[in-house]
């Protein structure tokens, strides 16, 4: 997260906790026609669900409650100068990493990482978090380690395991090979036309709830 947006998640965190979640973070996007402020909100990681109880998700109702109150205290407390517009956002599948006890939660599990300074040659990397280790995060990347202090990680985003959760689709069918004409066919009475079976539609991943 980008300086502002930690200070604006520190804020507001203790009233998104008193409605029973958890901000994530924040995301703070300024620009000339008015600022974006993007915050996630999840179950708190630490709560229990009852045994044969559904699990508990992030609901429509949730983002709107958190977007009253906090709009409120944004008003009292003023952080932003200027126009801004609010969005509160469940995280969806591919949800976004802002804090080091995140990326532990998630360990085993693949992120998409853009770096705020280059690392060996890269600024982005796409691989999988094996361990935390005091105040950086041990990727493993083209089957090395690879270490990242926390303080470089600019944004960070899980990448879903589209075929583990069953989204993923079929692979396409090569085309229909094509038989020589027999003595006497004419070459077009012979002729199949190239057809690519496209991949079985699945239905799309949910998209994270949102209020604004």
């Amino acid at each position: 997260m980008t300086d502002k947006a930690t200070e604006i998640a520190r804020l507001l965190a203790p009233t998104v906790a008193s409605l029973g979640v958890e901000l994530m973070g924040a995301e703070y996007l300024p620009s000339p026609g008015g600022a974006v402020l993007r915050l996630y909100i999840d179950v708190p990681a630490g709560e229990v669900t009852a045994e044969g109880a559904e699990p508990r998700y992030v609901a429509i109702e949730d983002c709107e409650a958190v977007s009253r109150e906090v709009s409120a205290q944004l008003d009292v407390e003023d952080p932003i100068s200027g126009n801004y517009t609010l969005e509160v956002s469940s995280p969806g599948i591919d949800r976004p990493l802002f804090t080091i006890d995140q990326f532990a939660r998630f360990i085993g599990e693949t992120a998409k990482v853009g770096l705020k300074l280059p690392q060996n040659g890269r600024r982005r990397l796409q691989a999988q978090i094996a361990r935390i280790e005091g105040d950086a995060v041990v990727f493993v990347l083209d089957g090395a380690e690879f270490v990242v202090a926390f303080d470089n990680i600019d944004k960070a985003r899980l990448v879903p395991d589209w075929a583990a959760l069953g989204l993923a689709p079929t692979k396409p069918v090569g085309p229909p090979k094509q038989e020589k004409p027999g003595r006497g066919a004419r070459p077009e009475d012979s002729k199949t036309k190239n057809q690519t079976n496209k991949p079985t539609q699945k239905p799309a991943a949910d998209k994270p709830t949102r209020a604004e």
